[in-house]
């Protein structure tokens, strides 16, 4: 089951990373004359955070589901599995159909599920957990950011 469990994870983020790429796009027109909040990030640090946040997306599911127990790892994966099909929700909505305020509640609840993932990684691997935390922080930003592009277009 662990090896099973990692395999499972990585197919998880390697949905994440296909996904996010086929559907995310800045550098069209439409994006670049929305109404931004004003806290809006400078566009680098996007590129910084997002591989940050697969690699350890990666580790953490492989780490989890080789050192917790199967039920903890099977909730972690499947917590994991529910938050990456919102986030690609909000990817899909915000730059495909620009659905503001779908995308946005897709991605509170991307926010929501990762919490949990963190309250397992705790019980498994300190590290690992400290290591989430920017992700957790990353798209519960997002999900404000999101809310805001949904209020000011």
């Amino acid at each position: 089951m662990k090896m099973t469990g990692a395999i499972i994870g990585i197919a998880i983020l390697a949905a994440y990373v296909i996904g996010s790429g086929l559907w995310v796009n800045t550098g069209d027109n439409w994006y670049r004359n929305l109404n931004q909040p004003s806290w809006q990030p400078p566009d680098f640090i996007f590129g910084i955070i997002w591989p940050y946040n697969f690699i350890v997306l990666g580790i953490a599911a492989v780490t989890i589901a080789q050192k917790a127990s199967t039920l903890n790892a099977v909730i972690y994966l499947a917590f994991f599995a529910f938050s990456v099909a919102f986030a690609l929700t909000w990817a899909y909505q915000f730059y495909r159909p620009h659905n503001l305020q779908v995308a946005s509640i897709a991605l509170i609840g991307t926010a929501v599920l990762t919490i949990p993932m963190i309250f397992i990684a705790f019980r498994t691997s300190t590290p690992i957990a400290l290591a989430l935390l920017p992700y957790q922080a990353w798209v519960a930003t997002a999900a404000s950011l999101s809310y805001q592009y949904s209020r000011l277009n």
